[in-house]
């Protein structure tokens, strides 16, 4: 049999996640979605989960509580939710949800509160022995956390660890457009190139199938065209919406039998963020196009040809060349940072030089071939 017929591209399977009940999307749809979403699943008192500026800067939480009380659903809001999740929050997160008597969670917010409901609901199955209670995401963010099984959050030591379970995956997930107008241009932007970074890294990701694929091209498309639009425009909804229906689309919801992470991008990304309270969307402002760049060099022939196709998505000519064409799309993306006033350095968040052995060693997960390679990475985002 030839080594075609072997490929990854004709071998594999999908199903859809085991909890997921819809995904509604549309400016103003948290009045219709949200209560539809709770008949459907079953939550009769929902805690909602938020972070702290959300809570007292703006009235997004307000609104959210407003529809669950006309359903005689709002149990309490708790919104000590860090960046990057801290424990203590879960733990202050989990006695909120007991005090309330409440059977649900309602995730408000980026990928902190969506990960921090998800390590709670975990928490809670822990004590109870019994099944997982079930969580509503209505995201302000482009992070895509709501589309995960997994919940990364920061340890007592201020290492970032995860549970994961296709039970913690959202039951339901509300893209109401309107609710983001508040979120601040920086993490708005920067969570967009987080979703790029998911688009981007499962084109080599394993198991990933040939529709997802296409989803991710798509999505490239997209967060290329709307991100420079949304940035120039803040208050155009449609652009906005359009941005959310593309952080769908750059990590579509499955059930996996075969986890694999997502790549070095996401795992150098880890280890920055909560280390060095680097945000998670600009950990990939950082690391995402010298990864590529790097993908470029050392990556399977299969692997390249994927992310040399995103050229045509992009209505770029192609250089003549697989490694060129991928070499050009880490120049795109790095272009696109920049113009979207998002590049940063490691100098800025006070990473040490030293540390970057131990980054590397750590985001490589035992692949010590590319050690050196990743280190030069570091290097240069000084």
């Amino acid at each position: 049999m030839s080594s075609d017929t072997q490929s990854s591209r004709l071998h594999g399977s999908y199903a859809w996640t085991n909890t997921l009940r819809g995904i509604y999307y549309g400016p103003g749809s948290i009045s219709t979605a949200l209560p539809e979403l709770l008949a459907n699943i079953g939550g009769t008192k929902a805690l909602i989960v938020t972070g702290k500026s959300l809570f007292n800067k703006t009235d997004v939480v307000k609104t959210v509580e407003a529809v669950l009380r006309s359903k005689d659903a709002y149990g309490a809001t708790f919104y000590d939710i860090g960046e990057h999740s801290p424990i203590a929050g879960i733990r202050a997160g989990v006695k909120a949800f007991k005090d309330a008597g409440a059977d649900i969670i309602v995730s408000v917010g980026g990928g902190s509160p969506v990960d921090a409901s998800k390590a709670i609901l975990y928490y809670l199955q822990q004590e109870s022995g019994g099944p997982y209670l079930k969580q509503i995401a209505v995201p302000t963010t482009l992070s895509a956390a709501e589309y995960t099984v997994g919940a990364g959050y920061t340890n007592d030591e201020g290492t970032k660890v995860s549970v994961s379970s296709p039970e913690l995956a959202p039951a339901g997930i509300i893209l109401d457009a309107e609710l983001t107008l508040p979120t601040p241009e920086r993490l708005w932007l920067s969570t967009g190139i987080r979703s790029l970074d998911h688009a981007v890294e499962n084109l080599y990701r394993p198991y990933i199938t040939p529709p997802q694929k296409a989803l991710c091209y798509q999505a490239l498309h997209d967060l290329f065209e709307y991100l420079p639009k949304s940035k120039a425009n803040p208050q155009d909804v449609a652009v906005r919406q359009k941005l959310q229906l593309a952080s769908w689309m750059s990590l579509f919801p499955m059930k996996i039998d075969k986890y694999a992470p997502l790549g070095l991008s996401h795992s150098l990304g880890h280890r920055l963020g909560a280390s060095y309270s680097i945000p998670h969307g600009i950990t990939s402002c950082l690391t995402l196009a010298p990864v590529v760049r790097l993908k470029a060099k050392v990556a399977s022939q299969e692997d390249k040809e994927d992310l040399a196709a995103a050229l045509f998505y992009l209505g770029q000519p192609s250089t003549g060349s697989i490694e060129g064409d991928a070499l050009k799309l880490a120049d795109l993306i790095e272009e696109l940072v920049a113009n979207l006033g998002l590049k940063s350095t490691l100098t800025q968040y006070n990473v040490p030089p030293s540390d970057i052995p131990k980054i590397a060693e750590l985001a490589l997960r035992g692949e010590t071939n590319l050690q050196g390679d990743v280190v030069k990475i570091l290097e240069g985002l000084y």
